[in-house]
């Protein structure tokens, strides 16, 4: 078989191919990308106005928390994604429900309710007092029962 000949077998099944197209299968409940919901902008900060760069944002359905940007402190949801599957799209009239942490702070838990527009919020953390105020502790004494005399 020549050359030309198998390009002109082949060239029917060429363009079957390169007239493919793609499909999406769409489930109820799932996020679209021009579907997603409104973007909520929460910004962690100190007692002094300083963003806290190790702050972490968590639903109480998430497993793992959201890190917030360590140069500006915030982060931004849209969707979150629980672990039974379902996913909370942040729509208006939506309350959400988070936990605010960063290691040497004390956790804060909030409370949003998802407007239609301008959802941004500042969340103040106040630092856990490390500090020890009371006296200085002896040692403890640990016995081996070698302080007993031997009979």
């Amino acid at each position: 078989m020549s050359r030309a000949s198998l390009k002109a077998a082949l060239l029917p099944f060429a363009l079957a191919f390169s007239t493919l197209t793609v499909s999406a299968v769409v489930l109820p409940g799932t996020a679209l990308a021009e579907d997603v919901g409104l973007p909520v902008e929460i910004t962690v900060l100190d007692e002094d106005g300083a963003p806290v760069s190790t702050a972490s944002v968590r639903h109480p359905e998430e497993k793992l928390p959201r890190a917030v940007n360590t140069v500006d402190g915030k982060v931004t949801l849209q969707v979150l994604y629980l672990p039974d599957g379902t996913e909370l799209i942040m729509e208006k009239g939506v309350e959400l429900v988070l936990e605010v942490s960063a290691p040497g702070f004390e956790n804060q838990p909030v409370k949003y309710l998802v407007r239609k527009r301008r959802n941004a919020f500042p969340v103040v953390l106040k630092r856990l007092n490390l500090e020890d105020d009371t006296e200085e502790m002896d040692d403890p004494i640990i016995q081996f029962h070698r302080d007993r005399p031997r009979d």
